[in-house]
């Protein structure tokens, strides 16, 4: 897939979508919920992309140290789960399982959040303040899975750490991967403008 805008919906300091989404267990998060002191990272994600799989461990250990700095982290997939089963519930939380994510996976089965936030692509990163507004939208790093490099999250990295300490956010490179599986009648009219 070539490289997209990150978000057709949002821009800088736009308020968080507000979600109430089951996780594999049936269990329901808000968006209010999941809002960390500092910030919140929102990952739109699935199981079977292998960009999502080449970040997928380096995500895991990196929410965990922004955990520590006030920035929590969701994920979301938003496939078409009757046509890619593979990312479905008992698979999402053996992936879960396998890369450490100790953050919630959420299913947005309607694809209504997706929507609202003008999510392109899994994987795809939108990084909220602690007041729920828009910080930063981008890419994880410039690795790909193609690239015979191991990800570091350098990209992120520098959003949260500038998010964390008050300074300005870093300007966002497109996020790259596998486009969002929508269904037929969700296509949203932007798609083929990417």
């Amino acid at each position: 897939m070539p490289e997209v805008r990150s978000t057709f919906q949002l821009e800088s300091g736009d308020q968080m979508p507000a979600f109430q989404l089951p996780d594999a267990h049936g269990k329901v998060h808000s968006s209010a919920d999941c809002l960390g002191e500092k910030g919140l990272l929102v990952v739109f994600a699935c199981n079977h992309c292998p960009f999502v799989v080449h970040l997928a461990r380096e995500l895991g250990e990196k929410a965990r140290e922004w955990g520590k700095r006030g920035v929590t982290t969701v994920a979301i997939t938003s496939n078409d789960l009757e046509n890619y089963p593979q990312d479905g519930p008992e698979p999402m939380i053996e992936f879960a399982r396998d890369y450490q994510w100790e953050f919630p996976y959420l299913i947005d089965e309607s694809q209504q959040v997706a929507l609202s936030y003008g999510a392109a692509c899994t994987p795809d990163f939108f990084l909220f303040d602690g007041k729920g507004q828009l910080f930063y939208a981008g890419q994880f790093d410039e690795t790909r899975p193609s690239s015979g490099k191991a990800p570091t999250g350098k990209d992120l990295e520098a959003a949260v750490t500038a998010l964390v300490e008050g300074e300005p956010a870093p300007e966002g490179i497109p996020a790259s991967g596998c486009s969002i599986k929508w269904k037929a009648a969700n296509q949203p009219q932007w798609w083929n403008a990417g």
